[in-house]
């Protein structure tokens, strides 16, 4: 995982798609990302080179969702399939922010001015050439609104009004997209009860936040529940040194004990 690993720690600017494979790994042990940006190349090739404005959007548009018949998941949304870029371009569907993802690729190879805009739970793309702008709702084929459209989605969705934090609006980079994906998949690997497949999750986001106390006590949780006793312990040991008023101080130290007796059982 180094392009999504250095994405996430800084470390370089490796390119979104890869790093979005390389994160579907984790879903897809041993996937291998190379058919796939090979996949994501023959797709940018169909769009006219120097297309731009509104002959870009049209052009991207007719390829990824009438051609390659890609379309929002809305009837398994929390599939983890979902989050996963390969699979977006084998089923044909996936979520808002994974389709962005391929969407943003594409426009990349172009030298298009597109980027990511993280909505509350809904993520869109946005383009921008300083002559014709629109955001774009790459979950419904790609449909081009406006701030206030985008304001009413919003509101529709998630209940926010995305008018009340100018942030809201602002484009997001590709580790910001990265992070975002994670907390995607934790989220269903949490509601599928899968905590081998989470904490894979959360060594990669606190591979991103290394000083992010809440991930070491969920960790810690879930490598309890996996009987992985000694990283359980450091995991706890770490959430305290981070959190040392923590409100739940009394009873990580209550869990501590028992995962000490669990260790010396085990010895």
């Amino acid at each position: 995982m180094k392009a999504l690993q250095a994405l996430l720690t800084g470390a370089s600017a490796a390119p979104l798609d890869r790093a979005a494979l390389e994160l579907a790994s984790i879903e897809f042990p041993g996937l291998d990302p190379a058919p796939y940006l090979a996949r994501i190349g023959e797709l940018s090739a169909r769009i006219p080179a120097g297309a731009d404005g509104p002959a870009f959007l049209a052009a991207a548009n007719r390829v990824l969702f009438t051609e390659a018949g890609i379309s929002g998941n809305a009837s398994d949304y929390y599939n983890p399939r979902n989050s996963c870029l390969n699979e977006v371009l084998d089923r044909k569907t996936g979520i808002p922010i994974t389709i962005a993802v391929l969407y943003l690729e594409i426009a990349r190879r172009h030298g298009a001015p597109v980027l990511g805009v993280g909505l509350p739970g809904h993520f869109m793309v946005r383009y921008d050439d300083g002559e014709f702008a629109a955001y774009i709702d790459v979950f419904h084929q790609g449909a081009l609104l406006d701030a206030e459209e985008c304001r009413a989605l919003i509101q529709r969705v998630a209940g926010v009004d995305i008018f009340s934090d100018a942030a809201f609006l602002r484009p997001v980079d590709a580790r910001h997209i990265a992070i975002r994906m994670l907390n995607n998949l934790r989220s269903v690997y949490f509601r599928r009860r899968n905590p081998g497949k989470a904490v894979q999750v959360l060594d990669l986001l606190l591979t991103a936040a290394p000083s992010a106390a809440p991930e070491y006590r969920q960790r810690a949780v879930l490598n309890t529940e996996l009987k992985r006793y000694g990283a359980a312990r450091e995991d706890f040991l770490a959430y305290l040194r981070l959190a040392p008023d923590a409100p739940d101080r009394a009873e990580i130290e209550r869990q501590l004990q028992q995962l000490r007796t669990l260790l010396s059982a085990l010895n």
